[in-house]
């Protein structure tokens, strides 16, 4: 398989990238369920918010990768079966889910460093707190991620029954190309 995308189906680099992705934001998304029911006397108190903020800025850096790839590795064309509505669903959903992707991890981060300290990752460097002096900051950064979230989860859900119904009932190559297979 290789690297890069063809105008028949993504390359190699995409397909990891995206399904990571998939994969990182529900186990994110799990995560930071469960932590937050975590008691004072739990051992994950520390453990599952440190992990919950190392994956997320491990993604932050991934999909800063992603957007670069994207220009230099351009998707492959919309199957030809797709009409102009269909196009433009496709590309503003795309855009809302990268848009939402960094507005979480914005609002994760100002949840962070709202007390003014840096965020360590798994132990192995920190990202400063550069802003730490909004008001409410924690507070509301707290309840934007929360819903922002929510509408992540829910709209990359959306997305993957969208890619089922091209499967299943349209019969075209929209999921198989993010599998590696030809159109």
């Amino acid at each position: 398989m290789q690297l890069r995308n063809s105008p028949s189906r993504y390359g190699v680099v995409s397909i990891i990238l995206h399904w990571g992705v998939a994969l990182a934001v529900f186990g994110l998304f799990g995560l930071g369920l469960w932590m937050v029911g975590l008691d004072y006397y739990s051992p994950w108190r520390k453990a599952g918010p440190d992990l919950h903020k190392s994956i997320g800025l491990v993604l932050l850096a991934v999909m800063l990768l992603r957007v670069v790839w994207r220009f230099i590795s351009p998707p492959p064309p919309a199957p030809t079966n797709h009409g102009a509505v269909t196009r433009l669903a496709a590309k503003l959903g795309h855009l809302a889910l990268y848009l939402g992707l960094f507005a979480v991890m914005v609002a994760g981060y100002l949840i962070s460093t709202a007390d003014g300290v840096g965020i360590p990752v798994f132990g192995l460097f920190e990202v400063p707190a550069l802003i730490s002096d909004l008001p409410d900051q924690a507070d509301v950064a707290g309840v934007v991620h929360l819903w922002l979230a929510w509408g992540l989860v829910i709209f990359a859900v959306l997305h993957a029954l969208a890619a089922l119904k091209h499967h299943f009932i349209d019969r075209d190559a929209t999921l198989t190309r993010m599998l590696g297979r030809k159109a």
